[in-house]
């Protein structure tokens, strides 16, 4: 069983808290994952990817393509922030809801 922070924008912490409080809630081992569909900009996600990257997590968009930032366009429309150890099987979960 996986304990997800979010999912398609569906938030367990209130909406007001961040991304990154989101995201350090895998850090810590409260949960097993942080999945986010609703969109959100750069400024956003970067430190959380980040911070997750340093500490060994990993981090992608939902299609398993790289967080990408200094971009033209400042959107970000989802992320993953996970243990590596799911990575592929919730990317795999991910494709297989979305069709």
């Amino acid at each position: 069983h996986v304990r997800l922070i979010e999912h398609a924008g569906r938030a367990v912490y209130p909406r007001r808290v961040e991304a990154g409080a989101k995201a350090m809630a895998v850090l810590r081992g409260e949960a097993h994952a942080y999945l986010h569909a609703g969109g959100m900009n750069e400024w956003d996600t970067c430190a959380p990817v980040g911070v997750a990257l340093a500490a060994g997590l990993y981090a992608s968009r939902i299609d398993g393509s790289p967080c990408v930032f200094n971009q033209a366009d400042v959107k970000m429309p989802d992320l993953l922030i996970c243990r590596p150890e799911l990575a592929e099987t919730l990317l795999a979960a991910i494709a297989a809801e979305a069709g």
